[in-house]
């Protein structure tokens, strides 16, 4: 995951097995100032979804719609204080990021295209 683009680039893995799976609601690191672009509001809009189910998942350890090695880089990243991301696919063409930032003091969800 050191380029956030390669969430995007490498396959998908979303299969069961694959997922790491947290307590619900047991968070696995601080999120620090929650943010959100208008474009990620506009898309949770146009949806007629809140933020909150997605940030839940991505705190407790479910990361989402990425491939094995970015799954990795985030087992690393709760290790040793690096930057996580999740992706949740909305639709076949919208996704959604979530980044936390490695010193942990910010947590945004944007769209791909607003990195």
């Amino acid at each position: 995951m050191t380029d956030t683009g390669q969430a995007a680039a490498c396959q998908n893995d979303s299969s069961p097995g694959s997922q790491h799976k947290a307590a619900a609601g047991t968070p696995l690191f601080a999120l620090g100032q929650v943010l959100a672009t208008p474009g990620a509001l506009e898309l949770l809009e146009t949806h007629q979804l809140t933020a909150l189910p997605f940030v839940l998942r991505h705190v407790s350890g479910d990361w989402g719609d990425i491939c094995a090695e970015d799954r990795q880089a985030n087992a690393d990243a709760l290790q040793y204080g690096y930057r996580l991301m999740s992706v949740y696919e909305l639709s076949k063409t919208e996704r959604l990021w979530i980044i936390t930032e490695a010193d942990r003091s910010s947590t945004t969800l944007l769209l791909p295209e607003e990195y």
